[in-house]
């Protein structure tokens, strides 16, 4: 069972607000590694924050020979819609949660394979024949698919590929622009080797696509009840507190105030498990950004350790559940 944990401060120091409209978050986690009965986790240091995911590994290969392995970072699978609300904000880098690694103090430079789906068939190729970059919602992209051959164009939308989606131009004539519908799934890797009887070292570090939405929306009638209140005390582990607490902010906006903002950080944990045994030693450290803000997540016995931070530790710990953080921020001060 996991143990509820939330924290309650008082709204007193300002935090940025998020646009007038949700963005959903985009859940990533951790580097996966080829099976291997040889290397275990000895230690897992696992910091996350809304402006940074940091991540500390050692391995150890307790055999008497040398492991060769593959090591890669499964991106987010980023899919073009008419209406984008994807909280990723950089689409003109293929490295779009700015990804890097180390392994033993060393930079590494891992190769980048990305595929273009859809309807579940690979379209790669084409995007690659006709010159069309492969992130949806890039500029560039927008720009080369306007110059695409009329038959493509009407072969593209009959597929799925893009929407026609029609638009005023400046003199009031109507003008279509074809919207990405694909799928782009990228993923970085690299070969690597576990020296025998010896630990490595590795580190990684990105930047979280944060979700959110303006107010607070899971309450119903400023009550704790209905579906999406619900999902939240399953999700974020809500308490009674913490809920008392909305639902004193949510009244005072309704008042006249000016509401608080959701903030959503999703980690995948359970990714990847491919070591020999569980983690030995797993450490989980959680940023709320300001003290002013409220948090609630699930775990086990997690420890202030300060003004804005948050420790849990576990032992032989074998990840099962993902992790779902909630922060709640107050109004920027005006």
């Amino acid at each position: 069972m996991l143990k509820l944990f939330t924290l309650l401060v008082a709204a007193g120091i300002a935090s940025p607000a998020l646009a007038n409209d949700t963005m959903a978050e985009v859940k990533t986690g951790g580097l996966i590694f080829a099976q291997s009965d040889d290397v275990s986790m000895a230690e897992e240091d696992l910091f996350i924050s809304a402006s940074e995911v940091r991540v500390d590994y050692v391995f150890e290969n307790t055999s008497d020979k040398d492991v060769e392995s593959l090591v890669a970072f499964p991106m987010p699978d980023i899919t073009g819609q008419v209406d984008n609300n994807s909280a990723i904000s950089d689409y003109d880098s293929d490295n779009f949660l700015h990804f890097s690694t180390v392994q033993d103090g060393s930079p590494i430079t891992a190769k980048l394979q990305q595929r273009v789906v859809s309807l579940g068939i690979d379209v790669t190729d084409e995007f690659a024949k006709y010159g069309i970059p492969v992130l949806p919602f890039s500029q560039k992209t927008t720009e080369a698919l306007a110059k695409l051959p009329e038959t493509v164009r009407k072969d593209w939308i009959v597929r799925g590929l893009v929407y026609p989606m029609a638009e005023g131009d400046s003199n009031g004539a109507e003008k279509i622009t074809l919207v990405p519908l694909w799928t782009l799934r990228s993923t970085y890797w690299w070969r690597t080797t576990f020296p025998a009887k010896k630990k490595v070292n590795v580190e990684h570090r990105y930047k979280p696509a944060v979700g959110g939405t303006v107010a607070i929306s899971f309450l119903e009638d400023g009550e704790p009840k209905g579906e999406r209140f619900e999902e939240y005390s399953r999700k974020y582990c809500l308490d009674g507190d913490f809920t008392r607490v909305a639902q004193q902010r949510a009244r005072e906006a309704e008042a006249g105030g000016a509401n608080y903002t959701e903030s959503w950080i999703s980690y995948v944990l359970s990714t990847g498990a491919n070591w020999a045994g569980p983690i030995r030693r797993f450490q989980l450290t959680i940023d709320k950004g300001k003290s002013g803000n409220l948090i609630s997540f699930c775990g086990n016995n997690v420890q202030k350790i300060g003004p804005t931070a948050f420790r849990m530790t576990a032992e032989d710990f074998d990840p099962e559940k993902d992790l779902d953080i909630l922060i709640l921020s107050p109004p920027e001060a005006q």
